[in-house]
């Protein structure tokens, strides 16, 4: 729940404002890999299970691998619930390397900790806000953490490693699989499906969009967007009250649309259009070193744009701590939302994150 009156608090902190993070040499590729993780299945689901899977070899190659868990101790890792059988959770993280209000790529702009029920059958995908005000351990080379910040610092100070340490902490949520996605690759991505299908909440105008302009006006209701305006409206924020938690909501408005567009636009039943465009979504993203496509597509085969459930770990609104701007974390109702994760119980993650939003 989005509370708009600022909460002031004033502990003392080490932590810097990341607004101007360092720069990174390599930006990774954003949203794709949900495309990758998502759209996989209807691979095996359109050329047949034998030819997916030799599809998929061939392309695994490509897919850039990093260490995610080598320097998380293992001591501080939470346990698995039995009653989860197999249930699968993956982090899913991504900045915007060319968004115009952000001057460098080292941040982690987007966590989603997605979760994978063991019956292979549904998804539920929760967004962490990325000024949310948590615990950081200490890094890895001992220069940085140990202190409360933003999440997102964790990826400025630590990289993966400390990113998923973080997140476990808060979370209490073993981390199976990472993936790093950039949205700089997001345009093409939406102009390949001929463009996705979007019900604007309410109407706004971007300041910060790639017209020649920097401006574009988003009017109310069902509209068709092309990748570069399917890309302002996600990236928007500072036109909303709440912010952030809008450019959420947004962003996972455009990652069902483009699910749904891939399922139902005809890419599946055209072998050429579905090669290359999944031929560049693998060619841009970097998965952690133990993920194996050829297995996590012949589990999710099944799974659609309508067994996915979006939701944001629930929260008090924002706040000031020093001189910082933060998203204060309701610590109840978020250590029950993700109680219920661990356990794989999806008709609780439904009803918890429900009545967070109320």
């Amino acid at each position: 729940m989005f509370d708009s009156d600022a909460t002031v608090i004033t502990e003392p902190t080490d932590a810097p404002d990341l607004g101007a993070p360092a720069k990174h040499k390599k930006p990774r590729k954003k949203w794709k890999i949900v495309l990758i993780v998502l759209l996989v299945p209807v691979v095996l689901a359109s050329i047949g299970l034998l030819g997916g899977v030799w599809y998929l070899k061939s392309v695994e190659g490509d897919v850039v691998r990093v260490d995610a868990f080598a320097q998380v101790p293992e001591a501080t890792r939470p346990q698995k619930e039995a009653a989860a059988g197999e249930a699968t959770n993956f982090l899913l993280l991504g900045s915007d390397s060319r968004d115009p209000e952000n001057d460098g790529g080292s941040r982690s702009d987007t966590m989603i900790v997605m979760h994978i029920n063991k019956e292979r059958s549904a998804a539920q995908l929760i967004s962490i806000p990325r000024d949310t005000w948590v615990h950081i351990p200490k890094s890895a080379d001992g220069q940085h953490g140990n202190t409360n910040a933003k999440i997102n610092a964790a990826f400025a100070w630590g990289g993966v490693p400390l990113m998923v340490q973080t997140v476990e902490e808060y979370t209490s949520v073993r981390i199976d699989h990472v993936a790093l996605v950039d949205f700089s690759g997001f345009k093409e991505i939406v102009d390949a499906l001929g463009g996705v299908d979007i019900d604007v909440e309410t109407a706004f105008t971007s300041t910060h969009s790639l017209n020649a302009n920097s401006i574009r006006k988003f009017e109310k209701g069902p509209q068709t967007m092309d990748g570069a305006a399917a890309l302002d409206y996600a990236r928007e924020r500072y036109s909303f009250k709440d912010g952030d938690f809008a450019r959420i909501r947004h962003q996972q408005q455009v990652i069902k649309a483009i699910l749904n567009k891939a399922v139902s636009g005809g890419v599946a039943t055209n072998p050429s259009r579905l090669n290359a465009f999944l031929k560049a979504t693998t060619n841009t993203v970097s998965v952690d070193k133990d993920m194996n496509l050829v297995t996590m597509a012949m589990d999710l085969r099944h799974l659609r744009s309508e067994n996915l459930a979006f939701f944001t770990s629930p929260t008090k609104g924002t706040g000031t701590i020093g001189d910082q701007s933060v998203v204060l974390a309701d610590k109840a109702k978020t250590k029950s939302l993700f109680s219920a994760v661990r356990k794989d119980d999806s008709a609780a993650i439904a009803a918890i994150a429900a009545e967070s939003t109320k």
